[in-house]
């Protein structure tokens, strides 16, 4: 019956099958598989309000923000007018029981030129941007759905298995932890279930003005809505999905004798192939890695059975065809 645990958990989930009709077995996985929920420091969160929000962020992000309601959430990012990343993040409505407005759950060290960038760019725009980082942090939740959503609570939109984002105060994650049925773990556990999902973060597995929305995946992580109207850096980002023209991208990979120092030239044979990002090991101990390849280069390579090296530790594509592929996804 052990075997079949996560399988009833899953149709709980999906369908709704009565928790009643298999209290023992649900019982047992969740204790065998506890749902994880994690603090991240990391993260901070801004805020636009005003009558002109919803307007005044359209016309700028790549992602439309017409289609949140309560309880919903896009990813997204604002681009310079060149097409590369300022900052990507989560952004959510937030209820008119909490004052209404937009809530962005972003990386915490870019929040305040964050919301100097938004300040900006509003000119006449009624609306008003706050950093309310000190007052609201990011409660990652995965491994499960939480038994009850507190306000604030919304599934990450890049990944469903990446799991839930509640936004709360960082003196009552635990509670919220607990409220939800969650065991608290730390950040580092959250990015090895990051890495496994192949989702990468930006200052460790790309640099903040540096890359393109495609290098990053945002294409495939549904960061980019190509049906609505303009925005800043559009015109690079629809010719790069209009071309197929994104030669770098973001690869899941397999470590098996260490792992090398985030930013480590990847190598096959004597010509450099891509850098090392971010690394961790999996639910299995198995190491793991997300590395930002050139996949012409990288494909070249494994054509001619060339191995892939950084720092003198071989690194392995867990799917190949990650770096053949041309599909194009949209939002």
């Amino acid at each position: 019956m052990r075997a079949l645990l996560p399988v009833l958990y899953s149709l709980t989930l999906q369908w709704g099958i009565r928790a009643a009709y298999f209290p023992r077995e649900l019982e047992e996985f969740r204790l065998v598989y506890p749902m994880k929920a994690a603090f991240l420091s990391d993260r901070g969160v801004v805020k636009v309000s005003g009558d002109d929000a919803r307007t005044f962020v359209n016309n700028i992000v790549t992602t439309d923000v017409d289609l949140l309601t309560a309880g919903l959430a896009r990813f997204g990012a604002l681009l310079t007018p060149q097409g590369k990343i300022i900052a990507d993040f989560l952004v959510t409505q937030a209820p008119p029981g909490l004052g209404g407005g937009l809530l962005f759950d972003c990386p915490k060290v870019l929040a305040p030129p964050f919301t100097d960038r938004l300040g900006f760019y509003k000119l006449r725009a009624k609306v008003a941007v706050e950093n309310i980082s000190d007052s609201l942090g990011v409660l990652a939740v995965w491994d499960g759905e939480p038994a009850m959503k507190p306000d604030l609570t919304f599934a990450d939109p890049r990944d469903a298995q990446l799991g839930w984002r509640i936004l709360v105060p960082s003196e009552l994650a635990q509670k919220a932890a607990e409220a939800i049925g969650a065991q608290m773990a730390d950040q580092a556990a959250y990015d090895a279930h990051r890495i496994a999902c192949g989702v990468p973060r930006g200052g460790v597995d790309f640099i903040y003005g540096d890359a393109f929305p495609h290098e990053t995946n945002m294409d495939r992580l549904h960061g980019i809505d190509f049906d609505k109207g303009c925005y800043i850096g559009q015109e690079v980002v629809s010719r790069t999905q209009h071309r197929g023209m994104a030669r770098t991208r973001i690869i899941r990979v397999g470590l098996k004798a260490g792992a090398p120092e985030p930013g480590a030239t990847i190598m096959a044979g004597d010509k450099s192939v891509g850098t090392m990002g971010s690394a961790a090991q999996d639910s299995s101990g198995q190491g793991i890695g997300l590395a930002s390849l050139r996949t012409d280069r990288t494909s070249d390579a494994l054509d001619a059975g060339l191995p892939l090296i950084a720092d003198g530790i071989p690194i392995s594509l867990l799917s190949p065809d990650d770096v053949r592929s041309t599909t194009k996804a949209s939002a």
